[in-house]
């Protein structure tokens, strides 16, 4: 049995968009800038090199997770204003 606590927040929860090319867009490019700007970074070689950019595999996943974080915030933002 579904709480009632859970029927009423229910309510108020914006649609989950449906991905499509954009959505994919929108998480690509957040995640290609914070990637960018993580070479910003006081020590981005702590850690075993990647062999084809000027920065770690540490440095190199965290800036991709970082950057679907904040696309997935983006995507979610442009859905609740109707824009996507």
């Amino acid at each position: 049995m579904i709480s009632s606590i859970l029927l009423a927040a229910a309510a108020s929860v914006p649609p989950t968009p449906v991905w499509n090319p954009t959505v994919g867009i929108i998480i690509s490019v957040s995640s290609l800038v914070v990637l960018l700007l993580s070479t910003k970074i006081e020590k981005p070689l702590v850690g075993p090199k990647f062999p084809i950019l000027p920065i770690s595999i540490p440095t190199f996943v965290a800036a991709m997770a970082f950057g679907h974080i904040i696309g997935v915030g983006i995507v979610l933002g442009l859905t609740n204003i109707g824009r996507l």
